[in-house]
């Protein structure tokens, strides 16, 4: 009977995982996608907010997906985010041109 608690409870424990997991690839996506920044960069770009939000990551990532789809990010997690933004972006694409206009700050402001 011990066994079968042990067993469910790592169950539990590995459907949280994967939970956490996709959540924290969809925030890369939006990293991606509004920072211009590779992958691994919009992975260390969560990490450094994490650190320096002292928030955890997956609670990060739920933020950006969250609040982050309406512009409505906590100044105190917006700003971090922004900054490491600046700092491991915008990538550029081959074969684009960055746009000379393009203000980095404000991608999760109402109405972006």
């Amino acid at each position: 009977m011990e066994e079968i608690v042990e067993l469910r409870e790592e169950v539990d424990q590995l459907k949280a995982a994967v939970t956490s997991h996709a959540t924290v690839d969809q925030a890369i996506g939006m990293m991606v996608a509004l920072g211009r920044v590779t992958p691994g960069q919009g992975w260390a770009v969560l990490l450094e907010v994490s650190q320096r939000t002292n928030i955890k990551l997956r609670n990060i990532a739920e933020l950006v997906l969250v609040r982050g789809r309406s512009g409505d990010l906590p100044s105190d997690i917006r700003a971090p985010l922004e900054e490491a933004l600046d700092e491991y972006g915008p990538t550029r694409i081959p074969g684009t041109q960055l746009h000379p206009t393009r203000d980095p700050r404000g991608l999760f402001e109402a109405g972006q």
